[in-house]
């Protein structure tokens, strides 16, 4: 059970490594591109090789049951998390944004008891709140003493997309961790198309639009991160790695997101990370290691497994 476990925390560290350059990258694309269509249209374009890798892979059909908690994947991580962060990136540095997405953990493990019955030790829920405790006191903090426009749009992004988060790894027991994103972004394509179709087209001739020849190199490079690695490939192993190693338990390691957002914005992006950011995310990472080392009960086993479960189980 511990190889497994652990298992589980490395393919969530995985995942985490891949989101931590989203909110950096989606800074830059909201700098040219629409929130609405960065966020909706990475989903619609990486519905594509979702599409193309389950026609490969021919794998079953969802049954409805399905379908409904793939719903509810698709507007925590498809639509919530995607448009709201890309909003909040027009108004804070990712660096900012990154810690006051540390209270997800948090999020997420109260979404792993409701909906998937873990039950986390007094000790494990005692670190969870202290570590955000102190995102929000950073939030204060470095917003002069009350909370900007866009620590607000983090809050919802962060909220819902939890949601997405813990009901996809209750999903992954049963279908794998690849095939929870793949089916989501396939079963809400058909609703992105026209809201994306229209923004596209504001975005090309409206009347603040632009042509896709002004659109620099490095916003379509920062596009096609979102759309292929943090749209697609990172839940590949977050999804696995919350249902192996315990939604609640491997939820905190997204902790360590703010260190990596925060060094990839200052090396690759120039953003000024002052030392007291720096003083709060290792005062969030010692509450993470206190949560680690405390008792978490994991979900019952489900009584029925879908068919495929077993060689997905460990689904990259």
């Amino acid at each position: 059970m511990k190889s497994r476990e652990t298992e589980g925390m490395l393919l969530g560290l995985i995942g985490v490594v891949i989101f931590s350059l989203t909110l950096p990258m989606t800074r830059i694309v909201v700098a040219e591109v629409h929130p609405l269509l960065n966020g909706l249209g990475r989903a619609l374009v990486a519905a594509i090789p979702a599409a193309a890798l389950l026609a490969w892979r021919r794998e079953k059909l969802p049954t409805w049951p399905q379908v409904k908690s793939l719903a509810i994947v698709a507007l925590g991580v498809i639509i919530a998390f995607p448009v709201f962060s890309a909003w909040a990136m027009k108004t804070v540095p990712a660096s900012h944004g990154a810690v006051v997405n540390g209270l997800q953990p948090l999020c997420v493990a109260i979404y792993a008891a409701w909906l998937s019955h873990e039950r986390p030790s007094k000790a494990f829920w005692a670190s969870a709140i202290a570590g955000s405790a102190i995102v929000v006191a950073f939030a204060l903090q470095s917003g002069g003493g009350g909370l900007q426009a866009g620590d607000l749009l983090m809050l919802v992004a962060v909220g819902i997309g939890a949601l997405g988060y813990a009901e996809g790894a209750r999903l992954a027991r049963q279908m794998g961790g690849w095939q929870v994103i793949c089916w989501a972004l396939v079963l809400s394509a058909p609703f992105l198309v026209l809201p994306v179709g229209w923004l596209a087209w504001a975005q090309l001739f409206g009347s603040h639009a632009t042509h896709p020849e002004a659109l620099s190199l490095k916003t379509w490079l920062a596009f096609g991160y979102v759309t292929l690695f943090s749209q697609f490939i990172g839940f590949f192993a977050w999804y696995a790695g919350l249902a192996m190693g315990g939604i609640a338990r491997v939820g905190q390691v997204q902790l360590l997101q703010i260190f990596f957002t925060m060094a990839l914005s200052a090396l690759f992006f120039g953003e000024h990370v002052s030392a007291s950011t720096w003083l709060y995310a290792a005062a969030v990472i010692v509450t993470v290691v206190l949560g680690r080392r405390a008792a978490v009960r994991p979900a019952p086993t489900p009584a029925v497994v879908a068919p495929g479960a077993a060689r997905t189980t460990h689904a990259r």
